[in-house]
């Protein structure tokens, strides 16, 4: 079975999704904004992080795909003087980081980002190791021990 209509994929940076979701599904890449913010927080001194956060969130809070890409442009501007390789990377990373824009906006929450995702993943393993078993598929026995 193959996935069909696939109008959205949402991944970090990894090199080879980015190549998958282009070369396989033929589809648009949107980088996941949490892991985008954290990596430009990188680039910021530990006590101006918090600066340069509230700068990169006035970007998504915009309404338009057009105007997020003009807020877009002017925070990294802003930031050339004191970060360049902040700068450097928002000016690598635009389409990458709002591609979500381009969607409507009320499912915009649910696509700009892999957290939703990697919430359910985590509430999987926590109650599997609650459980501390998992019932198998196997015809022998309804429940066994891994």
């Amino acid at each position: 079975m193959a996935l069909r209509g696939v109008k959205l994929v949402i991944s970090d940076a990894h090199e080879g999704l980015k190549a998958a979701a282009s070369k396989v599904l033929k589809t648009s890449r949107q980088r996941c904004r949490v892991h985008f913010i954290r990596n430009a927080q990188a680039h910021a001194g530990k006590g101006q992080r918090q600066a340069a956060f509230a700068m990169i969130n006035t970007i998504f809070v915009q309404d338009t795909a057009e105007a997020a890409s003009m807020q877009w442009r002017s925070v990294a501007d802003q930031l050339r003087p004191k970060f360049p390789k902040l700068a450097a990377m928002m000016d690598d990373a635009e389409h990458e980081v709002l591609t979500f824009m381009t969607f409507s906006k009320a499912h915009r929450t649910h696509i700009h980002s892999t957290n939703p995702l990697e919430r359910l993943n985590a509430e999987v393993k926590r109650r599997t190791n609650v459980i501390g078993i998992v019932p198998t598929m196997a015809p022998s026995s309804a429940w066994s021990a891994p």
